[in-house]
This record gives C-alpha cells, sequence and structure tokens, in this order.
C-alpha cells in the first residue's frame, strides 16, 4: 500500500488554497491542501505499525510548526506546478530531515522545497497565465500546525488519514 506523511494547514490556509485548486489542480478532489513531509512510500501491514510508532516518537520531539506562505512560486520549467512556498524555517528542515532518516523507505525524488500546491496538470499556456495573475495577487499568511498525518492512498487514487500524531515536544 502507498503511504505517506503531511502537514495540513489550518482551514482558512486550505479555504485560500481552494479557491484557486479547485479549477487548476487536477488533484483537488483527491487530498486537502498540505505540505508534504516525506514522499509517497511502499508499505505493508507489518510494517506500517513500526513506522507509525517512529512518527509518534518523533512528533513527541517537536513542537508545533509555525509556517509563513510567503509568495505564489513555480516549479517550472521542471514541471507546470504552481504553490505558495513555505518559508524554510530550521525547524520544519529538521523535522523533515528527521522523518527522512527514521522512515528510510525510498529517497525522494526531490529536493525538501516546503509548498502547498495550488495548480497542477496545466499546459504550459495555462501555466504562464494563471502563474501570472496569481504572482500579482500573491500571499502573505503565518499559521501553526499543531499536528502531522500518515495517510495512505485509497484504489481511486484519493488518499486518508491512517493516524494522525500531535507536536508535542518543546525541541529546547
Amino acid at each position: 500500500m502507498k503511504y505517506g506523511i503531511v502537514a495540513f494547514p489550518s482551514k482558512k490556509l486550505q479555504d485560500l488554497a481552494n479557491t484557486y485548486r479547485k479549477r487548476y489542480d487536477s488533484h483537488y478532489t483527491k487530498i486537502t491542501p498540505h505540505i508534504t513531509l516525506k514522499e509517497a512510500f511502499e508499505a505493508d501491514e507489518s510494517e506500517i505499525s513500526k513506522i507509525s510508532d517512529t512518527i509518534e516518537k518523533i512528533a513527541s520531539n517537536f513542537e508545533p510548526l509555525k509556517i509563513h506562505a510567503t509568495k505564489v512560486s513555480s516549479f517550472f520549467p521542471t514541471t507546470n506546478v504552481i504553490y505558495f512556498k513555505i518559508e524554510q524555517t530550521e525547524q520544519l528542515t529538521n523535522l523533515y530531515e528527521e522523518l527522512k532518516s527514521q522512515i528510510n523507505l525510498g529517497q525522494p525524488k526531490h529536493v525538501f522545497a516546503p509548498h502547498i500546491t495550488i495548480a497542477q496538470d496545466i499546459t504550459a499556456s495555462e501555466h504562464d497565465d494563471i502563474f501570472g495573475q496569481l504572482r500579482m495577487i500573491g500571499v502573505n499568511e503565518h499559521d501553526t500546525i499543531d499536528r502531522i498525518h500518515l495517510l495512505y492512498q485509497l484504489e481511486d487514487g484519493s488518499w486518508t488519514t491512517f493516524e494522525t500524531y500531535r507536536l508535542t515536544g518543546d525541541e529546547n
């Protein structure tokens, strides 16, 4: 089965992302706006309880994430994905690195660039038009995320929560 680890921002930031996603993101109905902390990986039932325990231990060492969506950006020319750029803090990087090293299943396909996707699977001309518009509108949202989630993929391609972990540590 396919799993992934994400952080969901507040409803306010999700609603803002969804105003664009419902028009420009082919995955709009498959998953809620999120920050990917561990890309999709394969695991079976015997592995997943150990992975879940590991995530719980990691979450207990981190305090709630303070995030800042600073601008609308794009992965063009690599791919026609438009996103809210999340400022890469030491805390967010440390959480990502801890999850990557403790749950060593598959190598990441991309360098960690925290973001919330707002448009994907669009043509190059759509990308240019949409990106130009959204970049002018911009984004500047601060948020606190107090939990991370282990998701699994259903047969229809949508993702649902397997387990939720509260970020309860003090990191000091």
